[in-house]
């Protein structure tokens, strides 16, 4: 099985971002996932089992 996720796409994840933004850049993938909010460029580390559950969409799929 493939896997879904790649470095540099941008998701959008159920809840916004206390700054209003609700599209993450991936910039690592593994056990756990280190996202980069678009609006304030906040980086945070959430598990993989977390972001898989909050996920909506993938809006710009790495090339």
């Amino acid at each position: 099985m493939a896997d879904k996720f790649a470095v540099g796409d941008v998701i959008r994840l159920k809840k916004k971002h206390p700054c209003g933004a609700s599209q993450w850049e991936i910039l690592r993938v593994g056990a756990d996932f280190r996202l980069k909010c678009t609006g304030c460029q906040h980086q945070v580390m959430i598990p993989r089992k977390l972001v898989e559950k909050n996920l909506r969409e993938i809006i710009h799929p790495a090339p």
